[in-house]
């Protein structure tokens, strides 16, 4: 997994309109990238709506956010306009960004082991190093976790 001091990985990926976005274009301003399994389920729905509800907050702190997961374009249009996220959400669906960022990882539910990304959130300073990895991400507070940093 990325660890505090890593540079912002080079990736490309879709977002919710189809169009690309790349991770040089990104760099210049504070940004907040946030990993979560599948878009439209419960968890998922309440951090990145945390996220959209406190997005001034977020962009006064000098923040840009970015959601990722292995959904399609669709699943993931369907996601954002359904709460009208104020930020994107990519569609990883071959897993290139979800596995550069190490993500990726064995999981365990109700006794089931299974591989799927886990929820972590990476904090990237002006320059695309990352300063901060919140591992254990409290889907309620997701932007209290970011600004408490």
């Amino acid at each position: 997994m990325l660890k505090v001091g890593d540079k912002l990985p080079e990736f490309e990926g879709f977002n919710q309109d189809g169009e690309t976005v790349t991770s040089s274009k990104l760099v210049g301003k504070k940004l907040v990238v946030f990993f979560y399994p599948q878009a439209n389920t419960p968890t998922c729905t309440v951090e990145a709506c945390n996220l959209s509800d406190n997005y001034t907050k977020l962009e006064k702190a000098g923040f840009q956010l970015l959601g990722i997961s292995g959904d399609t374009v669709k699943k993931q249009k369907n996601f954002h306009s359904k709460f009208a996220f104020p930020y994107d959400l990519i569609a990883d669906e071959n897993r290139d960004i979800i596995e550069k960022f190490g993500v990726w990882q064995e999981k365990k539910t109700f006794g089931k082991t299974y591989m799927g990304i886990v929820r972590t959130t990476f904090i990237f300073d002006e320059n695309g190093v990352c300063t901060r990895v919140i591992e254990k991400v409290t889907s309620k507070t997701a932007a209290e976790q970011i600004l408490e940093g």
